[in-house]
């Protein structure tokens, strides 16, 4: 899957070796726009769109996924039905990301407190939750990332960053040139998760720990602060990535990415390309958008 500020393209391999494309035109709502541009606010607005419209852009794949061109399931369906079924998609997946959030906030909180009785102090605490938080965030990768379906999709996600790369470098975008490409880049969503572990940290420093209650209280309330603000910090990391000093506050997202990314392979790569490609397309000519888009 590719974007733009206009467009999201996603290619898929069909089983005939064809290549299938879903586009996602990107909607203005001139109220979000506006909160796009505060600091902070701005990237809790940019999560929920980005859930929203991956979840439909995965649903697309998931329905094709094994299907024989020609062999899915035809249905006629009013165009205001088939927006109110890919909005239910897009709805899903902006709760799941939300819930998601809300289990690995909260998990390392009650793993922690089996240790106040050791650990009883607020500094130890902070640092034995934020301990937890990473132990978890990093385990679950890993042991998602070793099932096949899951190691597929962590080989796209390098395809794409390696054609992006491959972009960013000014050469052309062929398979040679994009395997010989890092499958790590600095804007990642990878990035931005390790982020709020470090963020939150520094962010529950402010806010206290005892009673046990107000803590949870707290770690649920401060959940968009510290999304926005770790948004900003991939902002700037991404805008300090050629700083000599600077570009090594990016690096540990660029390490988490060692498991959120695998090494493609070529025809894995191509589907990138062609994704790529068919952005550049739709941006410079959206009538060429099939009608079929939502």
């Amino acid at each position: 899957m590719m974007g733009s500020k206009e467009h999201t393209v996603s290619a898929i391999r069909r089983n005939d070796n064809s290549i299938e494309y879903f586009y996602v035109e990107r909607k203005k709502n001139p109220k979000l726009q506006k909160l796009k541009k505060i600091p902070f606010v701005r990237g809790i607005i940019a999560l929920i769109e980005s859930a929203s419209n991956g979840s439909q852009h995965l649903q697309f794949a998931g329905e094709r996924y094994g299907v024989n061109p020609g062999e899915e399931e035809i249905e006629e369906k009013k165009e205001g039905s088939k927006l109110e079924m890919w909005l239910g998609v897009a709805a899903v997946g902006v709760i799941s990301f939300i819930f998601g959030k809300f289990l690995f906030t909260l998990i390392p909180v009650f793993l922690a407190q089996l240790f106040h009785t050791w650990l009883p102090g607020k500094t130890a605490q902070i640092l034995l939750e934020s301990c937890f938080k990473l132990i978890l965030l990093i385990s679950y990768i890993y042991i998602v990332s070793l099932t096949p379906l899951v190691k597929r999709v962590f080989q796209y996600h390098g395809s794409e960053h390696k054609v992006i790369n491959c972009f960013e470098n000014g050469l052309p975008l062929t398979v040679e040139n994009v395997q010989a490409q890092s499958r790590l880049h600095y804007r990642c969503g990878s990035s931005f998760m390790l982020f709020t572990v470090f963020v939150g940290m520094f962010i529950y420093f402010l806010v206290p720990t005892d009673p046990f209650w107000l803590r949870i209280v707290d770690r649920i309330l401060l959940i968009p602060v510290v999304l926005g603000v770790a948004f900003e910090v991939l902002q700037a990391t991404n805008a300090c990535r050629n700083v000599p000093v600077l570009r090594y506050l990016g690096y540990p997202g660029l390490w988490l990415q060692l498991l959120t990314t695998k090494e493609p392979k070529d025809d894995q790569v191509e589907v990138a390309i062609a994704s790529f490609n068919k952005l550049l397309e739709v941006e410079k000519d959206p009538s060429k958008i099939p009608g079929k888009a939502v």
